[in-house]
């Protein structure tokens, strides 16, 4: 059982778990509180939303937590967003070396002396960058944005690239809707990342290589992909937020405002929780879109959450060729194999799974009680905190601090699943089981 327990795919639960431990004790203590003191359940879910880089709030970040508090939970999501950038930056090099994961892992020592990789090295290329990153959003936040001082620009600036949507103000970013500089640093840096360690590198290396040689750029398949769809996902939830919202609410704001606030929102949805709008305030049409940006999420090996970019694609490259009637899933020229698609179509069906049990679980604790004309609309706030809490998002409607006990250690297992996958789950899970070498019959099932 303990040889299971320290199987690699339990390295990355363990290290979330301890790391919400320590920060629940931490901010639990009177020192981390300015005012009335915290229960247990709301540190647990405090230290998870910020470790699992999420932004759900019981209580307001600002002005609940003292200035050490506030300290605390940016540590979590600087833990947070590097632990899971390191773990899944080196299962996806492993990956595109087509090596064994659980071999290479749990004989770390190999790596060591793979005269190819370099271990150490990894970890501080990985670590170097976000922090270049993050510093370069300090800097520029501090300049820019009214108001912050060094603390609130160093905050805002790690939780921004961690895709965390911590904020230390009430309203988020509402304040500065309009300062389209502010919009513009805030969203470059959850673009980058959610983009992933290694396209961030390949990204500069191929514009290093394109400006010192005067020659176009040119990506690898796989970050061809990540870019490529990002681009139209943000693009094409932009469009239909400023269209729904422009249509719910056409005396509000002037048309580049509104532009830029449904751009931001479009972006942010893809699992970083910043909004420059009320979330309770938007049509029914806003909130669906926001809640299809928020289960597909980021890119692998990124701080984002979701079931990630690849999965989507891999889904939309699987429906496309069945209409065509190809016998292969063809995405962007290049034909995926079956190992790939399984893991896609397998991540996507416990994905679903989840959610929708934990749809059931809330609605049943939050209103079971209820006639349906006293909860109209609860239904869609409840998945839309659900879908949230599953991509680590950090957006809500308003009722994640008006939910019980029960519903807030709903949320709290949620993100913790969300953040780390259900695939590592399930592949963990399978780790403690034989392989099966042998087949069964096969029959024909009448479906359709």
């Amino acid at each position: 059982m303990i040889k299971h327990l320290l199987s690699p795919f339990a390295w990355p639960i363990i290290f979330f778990g301890l790391a919400i431990v320590a920060g629940s004790i931490a901010l639990h203590h009177p020192a981390a509180i300015a005012g009335p003191g915290l229960s247990w359940l709301d540190a647990v879910f405090t230290a998870t939303s910020a470790t699992c880089v999420t932004g759900l709030i019981v209580v307001d970040t600002g002005s609940y937590f003292t200035r050490f508090g506030q300290s605390v939970i940016m540590i979590l999501i600087q833990l947070g967003g590097l632990g899971v950038m390191t773990y899944t930056s080196l299962i996806f090099y492993l990956w595109r070396r087509r090596v064994s994961l659980t071999d290479r892992l749990a004989l770390g020592q190999s790596l060591l002396h793979d005269p190819s990789f370099r271990l150490g090295r990894f970890f501080i290329q990985l670590v170097l960058v976000c922090l270049s990153l993050e510093g370069i959003g300090f800097i520029l936040m501090y300049l820019a944005v009214p108001g912050f001082g060094l603390f609130e620009a160093l905050f805002h600036a790690v939780s921004a690239f961690c895709n965390a949507g911590f904020a230390l103000q009430e309203d988020s970013l509402t304040a500065w809707r309009g300062l389209w500089t502010v919009n513009l640093i805030f969203m470059v840096l959850i673009v980058l990342g959610g983009l992933g360690f290694s396209v961030l590198i390949e990204l500069a290396g191929a514009c290093r290589r394109a400006f010192r040689q005067r020659t176009p750029v040119r990506m690898t398949w796989y970050a061809r992909i990540i870019l490529r769809t990002s681009l139209w996902l943000i693009l094409a939830g932009a469009v239909i937020i400023f269209l729904s919202e422009w249509r719910a609410h056409p005396e509000q704001t002037a048309l580049g405002e509104r532009i830029f606030s449904a751009l931001f929102q479009s972006v942010t949805a893809r699992t970083a929780g910043f909004n420059t709008v009320s979330i309770g305030e938007m049509s029914n049409v806003s909130l669906l879109a926001l809640i299809l940006l928020m289960f597909v999420g980021g890119s692998p090996g990124s701080c984002a959450g979701g079931i990630k970019i690849t999965t989507f694609r891999a889904l939309l490259g699987f429906g496309a060729g069945r209409l065509r009637g190809r016998r292969q899933t063809v995405v962007a020229g290049s034909a995926l194999d079956e190992d790939s698609l399984n893991k896609a179509l397998t991540l996507v069906f416990f994905a679903s799974g989840i959610v929708v049990l934990a749809m059931l679980l809330l609605v049943f604790l939050e209103g079971a009680d209820l006639p349906h004309p006293e909860t109209r609309g609860m239904f869609l706030e409840i998945a839309f905190e659900v879908f949230s809490a599953f991509g680590t998002v950090g957006l809500s409607t308003g009722v994640t601090s008006g939910l019980s006990e029960a519903g807030r250690a709903v949320i709290i297992g949620l993100m913790f699943v969300g953040r780390l996958g259900p695939i590592l789950f399930l592949s963990m899970l399978q780790s403690w089981h034989k392989q099966e070498h042998f087949s069964w019959p096969e029959s024909n099932l009448l479906v359709g």
